[in-house]
């Protein structure tokens, strides 16, 4: 059973009661308990044993007397011993949910280790009442029920109003429930009775975490209310809430002097009058502290909540010492290794610039940016005082970095085979930071039936800025396909800024330089008038010059799994093309759109894409077949194999074009399937490819099929797959994909 998360960072809150003197409060505890649906009144000579200890009959007599004879000992609760409140600060065990909550002592259950009890005898309880305190009153109203198993339930008032808190209350209890642990297995009453004694007192500790401090459970074990068997005992807890208190004085100690004071007591959103709440005192705790550290207070300090509880006025009164210890700005980036990674380097990594408020999301901002790198296995970071605030000017802190160096050489390698590639090996040698600051190197080669490749690569991360990437490579590659066989040399350099898994970013862009020298024949020579003659055409040297240019607008709320959304990009590449003493210039244009929405909270999430390709400016035979446009695929069209789809030789083989279009949609429905984490997606594409400038749309492709996602924590597995909805003669029945991410 998953354990909730906390609600803010670890925090003792204790509680202290202060109880009214008798003769004082015997008016107001009348008052209070007549509030209370379906509890008797003070007055009320049949009232509860709890009731009767503090209020005997002997007060309804006489009361001056009573009261006068002054406060005998009290005695232990009739319910669960010595009243926990009284003067006390009680501390929970670290790995309670509730050990932040006054008042409560629960420990965590853990149901995955579930142990035989021994067989507890019928202590005389486990009988239902006849008459349910919750249906008292003129109008018998029934209550309202929830079953949260075959042999556990809850009852509350059938007015909403009387505990507006049910449904966060039951959710609450069933994860600390010692019944809901061991689930419907009971079938002997008493061994259920003891369960459901442990359940009271967690059911009291909630309704004081509410704030209800004069709630009252009620218990009731006995047989199966439908058949009257013993063999599936059933318990019932009647929660009577009672009245509701309120929050008295709030003492937040030195926050009134701290710089801009009202913004921060506004951060901390809890004013006398309020209902008391312990998850909102931590909640709003959790709210100042970051309140604090976001305006300029990295040494705030914040004590542990006490609430002092007065039966008397049915009020909480709040104490948690705040010490802003004064406001501070940034001051410089220090490195404990300068050359490995120089406070220079990281200073122009950080979003702030000396001088600035401090602000602690900048802080952990910095963090993450480092640990991005790749370069460190763990990174702390101090504030630490290097001037300090003076006449009402803040202070100076400079921002000290410790880093531990990550292993820095990585050999990786990869065999594979497909259907339409055949054998692939790869393999790679790189050094991440050869040349600090984050100078990597890297060596790759691939070795296949299609494919042969050797390069190198340097990179620069973080160049000239915040997540820039300056990347150099120089390759030599022979490549064999269906569509076309090159040997190419050439020399790539790209500028970028693009998003990454740790920083998704709305905006990204690159631009760079291509320079190639590339030996290329096609299946099919463009240019032979006999279309028949089955001897290949001649192989054509290309040099191409290009500078290419990406720019994306990205709303998606997700890098690798998108839910809500939407992405719009633009590739544009002015190239210069020379062959046979022809020299060409042309634009490949590629503009991509995609969006997704998801139906409901929890609801399938429906995405569609759309892709336009032109190259406008020269004829189709002038432009290298590497650098045509080409369809088909996992990434592409779905139910056709990569780069089936476009113009034919007489061969059969793709020959690309100038024009592309591809359409995309699919819906992403969501199953209970392991928690939720298996999507089943249903999907149809379409494509084209055209040998003119623009799309005609007489040969379309269309596919369809069905997949599946398992959700990761880095990102979903797909598997799909599809069918040709209208196949040529030489395309497959089916297509298998398997892939990291989403098809888009």
């Amino acid at each position: 059973m998953p354990r909730p998360a906390p609600l803010a960072r670890a925090t003792r809150l204790s509680l202290s009661v202060a109880r009214p003197a008798r003769s004082a409060c015997l008016s107001a505890v009348a008052l209070v308990l007549a509030g209370q649906s379906g509890v008797a009144l003070a007055q009320d000579r049949n009232a509860s044993a709890e009731l009767e200890a503090l209020i005997p009959d002997e007060a309804l007599d006489n009361p001056d007397a009573w009261a006068a004879d002054g406060v005998p000992p009290e005695e232990p609760s009739p319910i669960d011993g010595p009243d926990p409140f009284e003067g006390q600060s009680i501390e929970l065990g670290p790995d309670s949910p509730l050990a932040e909550l006054p008042g409560l002592t629960i420990e965590w259950p853990d149901p995955l280790e579930l142990e035989d009890v021994e067989q507890v005898e019928e202590d005389g309880t486990a009988q239902f009442a006849e008459e349910n305190p919750l249906e008292a009153g003129p109008l018998l109203i029934a209550p309202l029920v929830v079953q949260m198993t075959e042999q556990l339930a809850l009852a509350f008032p059938s007015e909403p109003r009387a505990f507006p808190q049910r449904e966060e209350f039951v959710n609450q209890f069933e994860m600390l429930s010692s019944i809901e642990a061991y689930g419907d297995t009971e079938t002997n009453v008493g061994q259920l009775g003891a369960r459901a004694r442990e359940d009271q007192e967690i059911l009291n500790q909630l309704l004081r975490a509410y704030g209800y401090y004069n709630g009252e459970i009620i218990r009731e074990v006995g047989p199966n209310l439908i058949d009257g068997s013993d063999e599936r005992p059933q318990v019932r807890f009647n929660i009577l809430p009672g009245e509701r208190y309120r929050f008295g004085e709030i003492d937040l100690g030195e926050l009134d002097q701290a710089p801009d004071s009202q913004t921060l007591r506004r951060a901390f959103d809890i004013y006398p009058g309020d209902f008391v709440d312990s998850y909102d005192i931590l909640r709003e705790r959790a709210d100042l502290d970051t309140a604090l550290g976001n305006t300029g207070f990295p040494f705030a300090e914040i004590d542990g909540p006490e609430l002092l509880v007065d039966y008397a006025r049915t009020e909480g009164d709040l104490t948690m010492p705040v010490r802003p210890n004064g406001q501070y700005v940034f001051g410089n980036v220090v490195s404990d290794m300068p050359k490995f990674l120089s406070g220079k380097h990281l200073a122009t990594i950080a979003r702030f610039e000396p001088g600035d408020l401090y602000e602690r999301d900048l802080e952990q901002d910095l963090r993450r940016a480092i640990i991005a790198t790749g370069l460190v296995s763990s990174v702390t970071i101090t504030p630490v005082e290097t001037e300090a605030p003076a006449d009402g000017e803040p202070g100076t802190v400079e921002m000290q970095v410790g880093l531990t160096q990550a292993e820095l050489r990585t050999i990786a390698g990869a065999i594979g085979y497909g259907t339409e590639e055949g054998f692939r090996i790869a393999a790679s040698w790189e050094h991440r930071n050869l040349f600090p600051p984050e100078g990597a190197l890297r060596v790759r080669g691939v070795a296949g039936t299609q494919e042969q490749l050797v390069g190198v690569t340097f990179r620069k991360n973080n160049f000239g800025g915040r997540d820039r990437v300056l990347t150099l490579d120089a390759f030599a590659s022979s490549l064999d396909n269906a569509a076309f066989a090159a040997n190419t040399a050439g020399f790539i350099g790209t500028y970028e800024r693009l998003s990454n898994i740790l920083f998704q970013k709305p905006f990204s862009w690159s631009v760079g330089v291509e320079l190639l020298a590339s030996d290329e024949r096609l299946a099919f020579d463009l240019d032979n008038s006999d279309l028949t003659d089955p001897s290949p055409p001649p192989r054509q040297t290309y040099f191409v010059a290009a500078l290419p240019g990406f720019a994306q607008i990205d709303t998606s709320d997700d890098l690798l799994n998108p839910t809500e959304g939407f992405r719009v990009s633009v590739r544009a590449s002015p190239e210069i093309s020379e062959t046979q003493g022809m020299e060409s210039f042309y634009i490949r244009n590629q503009a991509d759109a995609s969006y997704y929405r998801q139906i409901g909270e929890d609801g399938p999430i429906l995405a569609g894409r759309i892709r336009l390709g032109s190259i406008a400016g020269a004829p189709l035979s002038n432009i290298a077949p590497s650098r045509r446009f080409f369809a088909g695929g996992g990434g592409s069209v779905r139910g056709y194999g990569y780069r089936e789809i476009g113009p034919r030789d007489p061969s059969g083989d793709p020959i690309g074009g100038r024009s592309l279009i591809e359409l995309s949609a699919e819906a992403r429905i969501p199953t209970p399937l392991f928690n939720g984490a298996v999507q089943v997606v249903p999907f149809v594409d379409a494509g084209s490819v055209g040998t003119d400038e623009y799309p005609d749309f007489e040969d379309i492709r269309i596919g369809a099929g069905i997949g599946a996602r398992y959700l990761t924590g880095f990102g979903p597995l797909r598997l799909d797959v599809a069918f040709p909805i209208n196949p040529r003669p030489t395309d497959s029945f089916v297509a298998v994909y398997v892939s990291l991410g989403q098809a888009f």
